[in-house]
């Protein structure tokens, strides 16, 4: 047989192998463990990097509900020390060992996953991947850091402050979960747009009180 016979080698692949969509990736990752439970550190180490998207989800979610007090400052906490990571270059998320050793209920999470696959899966059609540099260094930096900022302005005990800040981050994480560069530029633009306005309403009333003391001093 001579080489002219050989059959030619394999083209290269062009396009890398798509990844596990979100909730594909949930489905595996709570039906590996065997237990009754299922430690939260786990659970973050299989969902690797989206664990940044999915945690902050989760976090940001309340915080989108209008005329709601109390629990979005105290969801604003941790999810300014997740972003934080984002910002600083974390490729995991890391969180302290007495949370990483905490269990969650594996039919509790489940039963969660069969709620709340519809809605992954109606997103997971309407998005693809795009906009590849806008979850890469430096951008994805630069991203952390707007998320930082958006989560501190939630903290402001203001009817609606939490709302479109909250939004925000929803639409952005969930373009970081399924590497969807144009959702995170939506969730940008509309959190730097509130954070500018608030600047705004802030910088307008300390010029009124400060107008108010002169005259009153005067």
């Amino acid at each position: 047989m001579t080489a002219d016979t050989l059959d030619p080698p394999p083209e290269p692949l062009t396009e890398p192998l798509p990844e596990k969509r979100t909730s594909a990736l949930l489905d595996d990752a709570i039906s590996g463990f065997s237990g009754d439970t299922v430690p939260l550190g786990a659970l973050i180490d299989v969902l690797a990097e989206r664990a940044f998207g999915m945690v902050l989800l989760a976090l940001a979610l309340p915080c989108a509900i209008p005329f709601l007090y109390g629990v979005p400052q105290i969801m604003s906490l941790p999810m300014v020390f997740i972003a934080a990571q984002l910002a600083f270059g974390r490729r995991t998320l890391w969180l302290p060992t007495s949370l990483r050793a905490r269990t969650i209920k594996k039919d509790s999470l489940t039963t969660m996953m069969r709620r709340a696959r519809p809605w992954l899966q109606w997103f997971e059609q309407i998005s693809q991947p795009r906009l590849a540099v806008l979850i890469r260094r430096p951008m994805e930096q630069v991203v952390g850091a707007l998320f930082v900022l958006f989560s501190l302005t939630i903290m402001v005990p203001l009817p609606l402050t939490n709302t479109l800040p909250g939004i925000a981050i929803a639409i952005a994480s969930l373009g970081f979960i399924e590497r969807d560069g144009l959702l995170v530029a939506v969730g940008a633009v509309l959190g730097a747009m509130w954070t500018v306005f608030l600047l705004g309403i802030a910088g307008g009333a300390i010029a009124i009180m400060s107008a108010a003391f002169d005259a009153i001093m005067g």
